[in-house]
């Protein structure tokens, strides 16, 4: 649930007016100022969004130019303007800075929609020299009516604006498949260690820099461009997408499961995937672990996600299902639960627990899965292995049906329904002819209804009452 946020308008009209003040005439000075001393008496009682900071700062630069056409030094104004435009491009990428490795400033701002000129002339103005004054009193143009189209109009209507699009993400298969060529060599010829060391820590870094761009194509999404609008929670929720991504592209054939069948050989005296496949990717998969500390669950339900799910179908005839992929995947979930299971806090004996009930709840009796299950339920029985309650419930469950077959309807079994309808009818028939007083009618034998019913006579000691409430 997001929280309240403090806001200084009283309500949207109020910002509404703001922005009518700064945008309705260019050479209106006079309803500048007052948006002005409106922002400036907003700041005194509360700290503002950083699109309302960023608009009261160039918006001052353009009034201080525009009150002097012939300033006496034109120094001052160039470090105003510049000072406007470094603050309103930091602000908006700084709190986007997600992740243990930075990103670079313009791959952030390109997500955003932020012009890639006024990043460049930030650089300019911090580490270069000034850029002249004509220049910044473009960029303070063109930020102002960034502002105007990217929080001003989304914020006073939300439901008139195009949401923003964020550019598509980058494919993580070259990322991965690169990290395994190395990891390949790396554990063919362990003297190579130290020297590919460098190039598989760069792979892990990329890795994790693509699950910062991932979450902030996340914010951009639902519209929160770095305003800081969004809670701690709403965040987890973005960086959980991202990871869900992330282990999306893991589970693609090729990655945790070897391409060719010939390698999917597992150990006779445990339930883990193949020996060479944990020595490849156990890596990248503790470094992930050590960033983030829900990546083991969402590993998890992703794959028991997997081994539940309806088998796709092309041209309605469904495609076979690769029960060594499924396995394999089924015994990288019993790898990850092993790992990362130890027991030490609440947040470990969750992760079996939890895909424990997953399991179960999509096996059951109720479940209406029309694809093998054998690797989902030999995950289920591993994890269930050694626990005596767990056994006994697990072998109720995997019971075979003794039940009665579903079969077609034939005309035996309507005429057993008419008759027994006719029964009933019989039975209502009677009851409306009788009266309380009548004691023999009410001494009838309970052989006369059909089996089940009986009537009940005066002397008993039901009453009427509305359905579902009981009168003792």
């Amino acid at each position: 649930m997001r929280l309240p946020r403090r806001v200084p308008w009283t309500s949207i009209a109020e910002l509404d007016q703001l922005c009518a003040w700064v945008y309705t005439d260019e050479t209106d000075f006079e309803s500048k100022t007052k948006a002005i001393n409106r922002l400036s008496a907003w700041r005194a009682i509360t700290s503002l969004p950083h699109a309302l900071e960023s608009t009261l700062a160039l918006l001052s630069a353009l009034m201080q130019d525009a009150s002097d056409p012939h300033p006496s030094s034109y120094l001052s104004l160039r470090h105003t303007y510049a000072a406007a435009i470094i603050r309103l491009v930091n602000g908006l990428v700084d709190p986007l800075q997600l992740g243990a490795y930075a990103r670079s400033i313009a791959s952030i701002a390109n997500q955003l929609g932020l012009p890639p000129w006024l990043v460049e002339l930030r650089h300019a103005a911090t580490h270069e020299d000034l850029p002249s004054l004509e220049l910044l009193r473009q960029a303070a143009r063109e930020s102002m009516t960034w502002l105007l189209h990217n929080y001003f109009l989304p914020t006073i209507n939300p439901s008139t604006v195009v949401p923003p699009q964020s550019a598509p993400l980058r494919s993580l298969a070259p990322m991965l498949k690169q990290y395994k060529s190395l990891r390949k060599i790396v554990i063919r010829d362990t003297s190579l260690g130290s020297q590919y060391q460098q190039e598989i820590k760069g792979v892990l870094r990329d890795v994790e820099r693509w699950i910062a761009e991932a979450t902030v194509s996340a914010n951009v999404a639902v519209g929160e461009l770095g305003w800081g609008t969004s809670g701690k929670g709403d965040q987890s929720a973005k960086e959980r997408w991202a990871l869900e991504r992330l282990c999306d592209a893991l589970l693609e054939k090729g990655a945790l499961v070897p391409l060719s069948k010939k390698k999917r050989t597992f150990p006779a005296d445990s339930f883990l995937p193949p020996k060479f496949s944990v020595e490849l990717w156990a890596p990248l998969l503790s470094d992930l672990h050590t960033l983030h500390s829900d990546f083991p669950a969402i590993l998890s339900s992703r794959i028991v996600s997997h081994l539940l799910a309806e088998p796709p179908q092309l041209d309605m005839v469904p495609i076979a299902v690769d029960t060594t992929y499924d396995a394999c995947l089924a015994r990288w979930a019993m790898w990850t639960i092993d790992n990362w299971d130890a027991g030490n806090s609440e947040s470990d004996l969750d992760l079996k627990r939890d895909t424990i009930i997953s399991l179960i709840t999509g096996l059951g009796p109720s479940s209406s899965l029309n694809k093998d299950t054998a690797a989902a339920t030999a995950l289920l029985q591993a994890l269930c292995a050694g626990n005596p309650e767990m056994d006994a419930a697990l072998s109720i469950l995997l019971r075979p049906q003794t039940g009665p077959v579903a079969r077609d309807w034939t005309s035996d079994d309507i005429a057993v329904m008419n008759e027994r309808l006719a029964t009933l009818l019989a039975v209502s028939e009677n009851n409306t002819e009788l009266h309380p007083s009548d004691t023999a009618a009410v001494e009838m034998s309970d052989t006369t209804f059909a089996s089940g019913w009986r009537l009940l006579d005066v002397n008993s000691s039901w009453k009427m009452c509305p359905i579902g409430v009981y009168v003792g």
